[in-house]
């Protein structure tokens, strides 16, 4: 095994059957940088972390990590590690990722997630700082409706509930046909979520309904919220449920030893 491709104590064992195939062209292109040794290992590996990322961010992350000891200078390899040590909540890592991405690729739409993870990490002050660093750069409409819920969440965060809630009616005010729907949707629903956490529930019900109507697909939990607020509740304890199986006779002893017909009462 060449140097630097032997599996670290640590590191998971890339799982068989895996279909490197799966990973998308410019992916591929990219690996073709590595030896092809090295490729096919970086490769299962970040299928291996893609795969996990839902059920299993930890064992992800520690898949994104084993990708980047072979593919460190591969961008899409420190993007891997930092979407799933964004979702296995390492805040740290994630940040640090982020910002070397931005340093080897010059682009400043990771600048909101930057900020998201300063936020994260208990700093909202920082990622007021990066905000305002975002307001120099060319962010997509997208990015920019980030940044936007991620400063009102700052706000939020130091106690500056009024700025909060300015910041994102101001964006909502802005938007009109110039965002993208789902970006639209998102800022329709942070604005309605901090209504609501400020007691204002009345106001919140009407941007849920907004959200929910820009949300074309489907991504959030608007009509969620809604049914909650009405006090609707589909929660099911599957404990309980199991409970009252146990504590159940069972069908054999509960059926009618008699099922043709009722009991004769005027027997003598």
């Amino acid at each position: 095994m060449p140097p630097g491709l032997e599996r670290a104590a640590d590191e998971p064992p890339i799982p068989e059957g895996v279909d490197i195939g799966r990973l998308p062209r410019q992916v591929r292109a990219e690996l073709r940088g590595l030896s092809e040794q090295a490729a096919e290992f970086v490769a299962g590996h970040l299928v291996a972390a893609g795969d996990l990322v839902d059920q299993d961010a930890p064992l992800a992350l520690r898949h994104a990590r084993a990708a980047k000891r072979r593919g460190s200078r591969l961008p899409l390899v420190r993007e891997a590690l930092a979407e799933t040590a964004y979702a296995a909540e390492d805040f740290a890592l994630a940040l640090s990722e982020y910002r070397a991405l931005r340093r080897m690729t010059g682009d400043n739409d990771y600048l909101p997630v930057i900020a998201d993870c300063e936020r994260a990490l208990g700093r909202p002050a920082e990622a007021l700082r990066v905000a305002r660093e975002a307001r120099l750069t060319n962010l997509n409409k997208r990015s920019r409706a980030e940044m936007t819920i991620v400063e009102a969440g700052a706000r939020e965060d130091l106690g500056q509930v009024k700025e909060g809630l300015r910041v994102l009616k101001s964006a909502l005010s802005q938007a009109g046909t110039d965002v993208p729907h789902e970006a639209h949707a998102r800022l329709a629903y942070a604005y309605a979520a901090m209504l609501q956490r400020s007691g204002q529930e009345d106001d919140a019900r009407e941007w849920y309904v907004a959200a929910d109507r820009l949300d074309t697909a489907r991504e959030l939990d608007a009509a969620d919220q809604l049914e909650r607020m009405e006090g609707i509740s589909y929660d099911f304890d599957f404990a309980d449920e199991a409970e009252d199986e146990k504590s159940a006779p069972s069908e054999s002893a509960s059926e009618d030893p008699t099922p043709d017909g009722p009991e004769d009462t005027d027997r003598d």
